[in-house]
């Protein structure tokens, strides 16, 4: 049986290049090869650990055993000893055979990409939901690397007395496994239905949702401060949020919105985490508007965005409406801006989150989006529309009320185009919706 290496914080990082994974052309694509390294480096660092040397190289394929050839496992050998090193991390994705395999061949703890990935989660998550979902991706992406040193999971319920007959230590380990999987997928279930609840109530009160969107390390979350005037965690670092946070967001004209800071995205995030996070990605999923977060003055800018909307697409989200968000330009030299399509919306808002330059732009670009799809103005209802008031109250689309002194009323409506419609079919309404102001010489209360 297989006992894993301990493992440390010094780490020697190996990024290969397979092209046939990549899908890159012969000779081409250095800029992206390089920029998946600086990110991958990056990775690491943010977990905590420090880098001592990246061991590169090219492949056309990887090798079934040990992902690499016999002339980079020694090459990588050598580095160990030369840098005193106790870990290392592979920035592709390894098969568990690969990872054990090399173990025995460097004797020091191997790791993949998504291994360091989902570690990170595990450091940042702080909420209950968010540590159960960690463990969860954490437990499914174990499920396939049993062997004879996770027999630790044994703790949870006690070894002795619960083997079943003929039961080998590996199918024991994998029992206790499933049975915490079982477990956390149904605590996950119990927050999801609250999460529901939430929304469900958002949804009648007629507040929109805007959900902020992006590569990690953008500004999310900086920017989700500078809007609302919290003080959620923001660093600069990969994966500093984890925990979806929702704050009001008051709006220019008066109206709100529910503003949800949600976890960073990233080039081949581990399907165990998308799996995992799929309720908090629901924000996403299921927002009226998605802000999505590009950082100015990363060179692979264009690369990111394409990243960000490949996960979209993979959690259902690639209809959501959309406005881009530049932010970092006061290491651009970029103006604040909007940036407005043919017909005059509104496409793209250029800010310094961590300067407050282009916020009160980004706000009425917002507002101007959110605006589309719905319906607002003042309708004069007379005494015998007392059916009509009581409908449009139940709907929650008066924002204001005011009295005549003939008795009628003059409501200021905002409400979704599809709810107008269907109350226009019911009541004619769109006849008496004439007026942008109420007159004030007829308003005699309110």
């Amino acid at each position: 049986m297989f006992e894993r290496p301990d493992s440390g914080d010094r780490a020697l990082l190996v990024h290969i290049d397979i092209r046939q994974d990549s899908g890159r052309v012969e000779g081409g694509g250095v800029g992206d090869i390089e920029a998946d390294r600086a990110e991958f480096a990056e990775l690491a660092r943010s977990a905590g650990l420090e880098v001592t040397d990246v061991v590169t190289g090219s492949r056309l394929r990887p090798t079934a055993r040990h992902f690499v050839g016999t002339g980079k496992i020694e090459e990588i050998r050598l580095a160990l000893a030369a840098h005193e090193s106790d870990v290392v991390l592979f920035g592709q994705r390894l098969s568990p055979s690969q990872e054990r395999n090399l173990e025995r061949e460097l004797d020091v703890r191997v790791l993949d990409r998504n291994s360091l990935i989902l570690d990170i989660f595990a450091q940042r998550a702080r909420t209950f939901e968010g540590k159960l979902q960690v463990e969860l991706a954490q437990l499914t992406h174990l499920s396939t690397r049993l062997v004879r040193g996770w027999t630790h999971l044994e703790r949870q319920k006690g070894g002795i007395g619960l083997r079943g007959p003929g039961e080998t230590q590996l199918e024991t380990d994998r029992r206790l496994l499933n049975e915490r999987v079982r477990m956390l997928r149904k605590r996950l279930e119990k927050v999801r239905r609250q999460r529901e609840q939430g929304r469900s109530q958002r949804g009648k009160s007629g507040i929109p949702t805007v959900a902020l969107v992006g590569y990690t390390n953008a500004g999310k979350s900086t920017l989700f401060n500078r809007l609302t005037d919290e003080r959620v965690y923001a660093a600069d670092q990969l994966f500093a949020t984890l925990d979806p946070t929702l704050r009001r967001l008051e709006l220019p004209g008066g109206g709100a919105a529910v503003l949800a800071d949600t976890v960073g995205f990233i080039r081949d995030l581990p399907h165990e985490l998308v799996d995992a996070f799929r309720s908090t990605l629901t924000e996403t999923l299921e927002a009226d508007l998605l802000l999505h977060v590009v950082d100015d003055a990363d060179e692979d800018r264009e690369a990111r965005r394409a990243d960000v909307a490949d996960v979209l697409e993979g959690i259902g989200a690639a209809e959501v409406p959309e406005l881009l968000v530049f932010n970092k330009i006061d290491l651009t030299g970029h103006s604040a801006r909007i940036e407005r399509s043919e017909s005059g919306e509104p496409q793209a808002v250029y800010v310094s989150a961590a300067r407050n330059e282009g916020v009160a732009e980004l706000l009425e670009a917002i507002a101007e989006r959110l605006s589309e799809g719905r319906r607002s103005g003042w309708l004069r209802l007379g005494p015998e529309r007392g059916r009509l008031r009581a409908q449009l109250f139940e709907a929650r689309a008066v924002v204001e009320e005011r009295v005549e002194s003939d008795g009628a009323s003059l409501v200021h409506l905002d409400m979704e185009a599809v709810d107008f419609a269907r109350l226009d079919r019911e009541h004619r309404i769109s006849d008496d919706l004439v007026f942008d102001e109420p007159p004030d010489a007829a308003v005699v209360r309110s």
